[in-house]
């Protein structure tokens, strides 16, 4: 099994967020990152939103860098 993440850096958005989320599964990744997104950026949790977030995971582990923004 690949560890995934996804990584807040790599977007960019008004907060500039610096938290990168890693974990062994899509689907605890995917709970982690939905609870993020709706908490700490305000988006409404719906099969969009979750689908976008599936659509941002990368294999391996975020870097200790900030990436460069998309």
């Amino acid at each position: 099994m690949t560890r995934k993440y996804i990584d807040c850096r790599e977007y960019p958005s008004e907060m500039n967020c610096s938290v990168a989320l890693a974990a062994d599964s899509d689907d605890e990744l995917l709970e982690a990152a939905v609870q993020h997104a709706t908490t700490v950026h305000k988006h409404a949790d719906s099969p969009e939103l979750r689908t976008q977030l599936k659509g941002m995971f990368r294999d391996g582990t975020p870097p200790a860098q900030a990436p460069q923004r998309a």
